[in-house]
């Protein structure tokens, strides 16, 4: 399998050649950051169209279909609608806070979205404690939700946003847990050290019933932590109106559209990493013909075609189960979520101490 690598290496040591270090070291940092931010709302406009195809899918009907060829040119419209569209300024708000709150959320899925590690050499960076930093910054976009209900000053938008508080902070630990128990299994904190941990078999088939109900944990959690159905209580519109974002307008609500869309590729990204071997393509036992071959496909289209995956099941919930109510919801979490991801970190470090992984 390829390693890109090998790429970034060489031009940072062709950059380094021609000019003083300090000067190499920005211009990478821009091109990286460009790079990033295109990659970053690309990969969104992607999302909202296969969320919509696929939500006509399940629902038997076309989806977009007017503006270009089978629809795909109809998220650029609406793209070029939200960023024309007058920014409203209200009387009575946090004009800071209202106005900080969609940068915060952005921000935490940027930062989210920047670790993730997308084949073999190609990441920017990795830490030693990777999965520590990537919880951390995720739990930043809370914040810019709180704030968000609290400055737009209506009654909507502040119960939006106390849910999805609740929402958010209850359900990371579940997130948080179920990713901390494949850390036991991999035995360190590193992103790219727990892929290369999986070189041999994925976690969801070499961690045994711990990984398996890690996985499970994880998916229910991470749904409910993005606010996507049937968990999207903070921007219930039967209730609600639009939530959390009722008051926004333009370009501040195109940021937490965007988030949205993004930060459910993040939990599909993080799933693919700690259950499914992230960039490691599929090895049978004795195949050495199938393995060559499945070697032979990039490792980027090994990790996109697990994250689409598991975005597929993510979505596939939310068209196939009615909306929950908050108290369920933490009901679930706390009594249910959280207690068996207690336990089942205490059962894969059995696991592991006893060597019964595969």
């Amino acid at each position: 399998m390829f390693d890109f690598g090998i790429v970034t290496r060489w031009f940072d040591q062709l950059l380094c050649g021609i000019m003083p270090g300090w000067l190499a070291t920005t211009i990478e940092g821009v091109i990286i950051a460009v790079a990033l931010i295109l990659v970053y709302a690309v990969l969104a406009l992607f999302y909202i169209l296969y969320e919509r195809k696929l939500c006509a899918w399940f629902q038997c009907r076309l989806g977009p279909m007017r503006v270009g060829r089978w629809g795909w040119m109809q998220v650029f419209a609406d793209m070029f609608k939200i960023l024309i569209k007058e920014l409203i300024k209200l009387r009575n708000t946090d004009k800071f806070l209202f106005e900080l709150a969609p940068y915060l959320v952005i921000l935490a899925s940027m930062l989210s979205f920047a670790v993730l590690p997308w084949g073999r050499g190609l990441q920017i960076i990795d830490f030693n404690i990777g999965v520590f930093f990537m919880i951390a910054v995720s739990g930043l976009g809370v914040i810019g939700i709180l704030l968000a209900g609290w400055a737009s000053d209506s009654k909507y938008t502040l119960v939006g946003a106390l849910r999805g508080g609740a929402q958010m902070i209850s359900c990371e630990l579940s997130v948080a847990m179920s990713i901390m128990t494949m850390v036991v299994l991999a035995g360190t904190m590193s992103i790219s050290g727990i892929v290369y941990a999986q070189e041999d078999a994925w976690f969801i088939f070499k961690g045994h019933v711990p990984a398996i109900i890690a996985f499970i944990i994880y998916l229910i959690a991470a749904t409910a932590e993005t606010n996507r159905g049937p968990f999207d209580l903070p921007e219930a519109e039967h209730e609600l109106t639009a939530g959390y974002h009722t008051e926004y307008s333009g370009i501040h609500f195109g940021f937490f559209y965007l988030a949205e869309y993004l930060n459910l590729f993040i939990v599909s990204g993080i799933a693919a990493l700690m259950f499914l071997g992230g960039w490691m393509p599929l090895h049978i036992p004795g195949c050495d013909g199938f393995n060559m071959v499945m070697d032979w496909i990039p490792s980027v289209i090994w990790f996109l075609g697990k994250a689409f995956f598991i975005s597929f099941i993510i979505i596939w919930f939310k068209w196939s189960f009615p909306r929950v109510r908050i108290d369920q919801l933490l009901a679930m979490e706390w009594k249910y979520l959280m207690p068996i991801g207690l336990f089942n970190i205490a059962l894969m470090t059995v696991v592991v101490v006893y060597g019964w992984h595969f």
